[in-house]
C-alpha cells in the first residue's frame, strides 16, 4: 500500500528513463512495487491511443552472420521492447519496405567496420506509442509517422524523431515514397537535369524505384522508354506514363534502342548495374547523363558487383561529353524534407501513382508478419513484384486497462 499527496504529475522518458515532474509533491511509501516502463499503461502520455498496454516483448529481425543470402544472414528473435530517449518516438510498425538493398545491409557491405548482431529493415510506418520529453514537443501518441532508419524489420522500432515524417494515415503507399519515390525524386532533380522533350530510359521502370522514375520524368514532358519482365509490367508501365515499356523477355533491348532510338538517350536510370550498364553507355547521347542508383545484378554474389567493360569508359565518355553520375540518398538529406513534402502533396492530389505490392498474388499468399520478410526479399529478387514490395506487420489488441 503507498500513500502519497501530489498536486501535478507528469510522466516523460528522459535519457530513457521514467520521470517525474512535481509542482508539490509529497509521499509515504510503503513497500509498493515498482513497473516496468515497457508497461505503460498506468500513464496516458505512454498508453497506446487505442487504449491497449505496450507488451514488454516484441519480435525483430537481427543479421546474425555476414552474407548475401538474406536467409543465412538474418534471424527472428524475440526480445524486450525498447524504451525511447528523450529525443525519440517508439513506434508500432504496420507496414514494412522490403529494399534490393536489404542483401547488402545483411552481407554488411554498408559499412565493414559493424558486426553482427544488427538491425535489419531500413523503412517503416506506424503510431507514435511512447516518446520522450523533447520529441513529445512535437509529436503526440496516436500520430502516424514514416521513417527511413535501421531496425525497421521489427514489431516497435525507436527512431529519433527527426528521422520520422508524419503521414496522413498508416496506409503502405505513404511508405513507398520514403526511399524509393526520394531517390527517383531527389536523383533526377539534383544530377537529372531534365529538360522537355528529352529521351530518358528507366531499367527495372516497373520496381519500387521505378515507377516514381518513369512518372517524375513524364511530369518533366519527357519521352520515356521503361524496362520490364512481363506484358503485365509493361500494361502497368503504359498507365503511369511510359512512352515505350520494352519487355526484355520478348523483345531486344539493344535492338529497339538502335532502331528506334537512333540518337541516343538522353538521361540514364539505371539500377541493374553489369551489362545493362554496358548496354546503357554504349546508347548514351550527346552531353547524355547516366545515373546509377544500384546494381542489383551483382548483390547476390560475393563480391556485390557484377564485372563491366569500363576499359574505354573514358574515351565513350569524352567522345559524348556524357557522364555517369552515381547517387545514395543519405548523402543527400539536406533535400529530404522538401522532397517529401512535395511528394505528400501530389498524393493527396492524385497526382502520383504509388503502387505496393504486398504479395496477393504469390502461391504462399499476401506478406504478412516478420516471418515473411524472407519470402518477401526472394520475391524481389525472382523480378516478379510490380511497384514497391511492403510487407504488413500484424498487432494482437490487447484488452483495454
Amino acid at each position: 500500500m503507498s500513500i502519497a499527496l501530489v498536486t501535478r504529475r507528469v510522466f516523460l522518458a528522459v535519457d530513457g528513463k521514467l520521470r517525474i515532474k512535481n509542482a508539490i509533491f509529497r509521499s509515504r511509501l510503503i513497500s509498493a512495487p515498482r513497473r516496468s516502463i515497457v508497461d505503460m499503461s498506468y500513464s496516458t502520455h505512454f498508453m497506446d491511443f487505442k487504449g491497449s498496454s505496450i507488451p514488454s516483448s516484441m519480435r525483430k529481425l537481427v543479421v546474425t552472420k555476414l552474407s548475401p543470402n538474406f536467409r543465412e544472414a538474418v534471424s527472428l528473435q524475440t526480445v524486450p521492447v525498447p524504451t525511447p530517449g528523450d529525443g525519440d518516438l517508439l513506434i508500432r510498425n504496420r507496414f514494412v519496405g522490403i529494399n534490393a538493398s536489404d542483401i547488402n545491409y545483411s552481407a554488411g557491405r554498408y559499412d565493414p567496420s559493424v558486426k553482427p548482431p544488427f538491425d535489419a529493415g531500413f523503412e517503416g510506418i506506424g503510431e507514435v506509442v511512447a516518446l520522450g520529453l523533447s520529441a513529445s514537443a512535437n509529436h503526440t501518441v496516436g500520430e502516424v509517422v514514416a521513417y527511413m532508419g535501421d531496425g525497421a524489420f521489427a514489431e516497435y522500432t525507436v527512431v529519433p524523431a527527426k528521422k520520422t515524417v508524419p503521414v496522413p494515415s498508416a496506409k503502405p503507399e505513404f511508405l513507398t515514397l520514403m526511399l524509393s519515390g526520394a531517390t527517383a525524386y531527389i536523383s533526377l532533380k539534383k544530377l537529372g537535369a531534365l529538360s522537355e522533350g528529352e529521351k530518358v530510359f528507366v531499367t527495372a521502370a516497373a520496381g519500387g524505384t521505378g515507377q516514381f522514375a518513369v512518372q517524375f520524368a513524364k511530369r518533366a514532358k519527357c519521352h520515356v522508354i521503361g524496362t520490364c519482365s512481363s506484358d503485365e509490367k509493361a500494361g502497368f508501365l503504359k498507365s503511369i506514363g511510359c512512352d515505350r515499356p520494352i519487355n526484355y523477355k520478348t523483345e531486344d533491348i539493344r535492338e529497339v534502342l538502335r532502331k528506334e532510338y537512333s540518337k541516343g538517350l538522353d538521361v540514364v536510370y539505371e539500377s541493374i548495374g553489369g551489362e545493362m550498364f554496358d548496354l546503357a553507355v554504349n546508347r548514351m547521347a550527346t552531353k547524355g547523363r547516366l545515373i546509377v542508383i544500384g546494381f542489383i545484378s551483382g548483390y547476390q554474389t560475393a563480391t556485390g558487383v557484377k564485372p563491366v567493360r569500363t576499359g574505354t569508359l573514358p574515351a565513350k565518355l569524352l567522345q559524348k561529353s556524357a557522364s555517369v553520375l552515381g547517387f545514395f540518398l543519405p548523402h543527400y538529406l539536406s533535400e529530404y524534407k522538401a522532397a517529401m513534402k512535395h511528394m505528400l502533396e501530389m498524393c493527396e492530389k492524385g497526382e502520383l501513382v504509388c503502387e505496393v505490392d504486398l504479395g496477393e498474388m504469390t502461391p504462399e499468399g499476401k506478406f504478412f508478419g516478420l516471418e515473411s520478410v524472407f519470402r518477401a526479399v526472394d520475391y524481389l529478387y525472382l523480378g516478379k513484384n510490380i511497384g514497391k514490395i511492403v510487407v504488413e506487420i500484424p498487432h494482437p489488441v490487447s484488452s483495454k486497462l
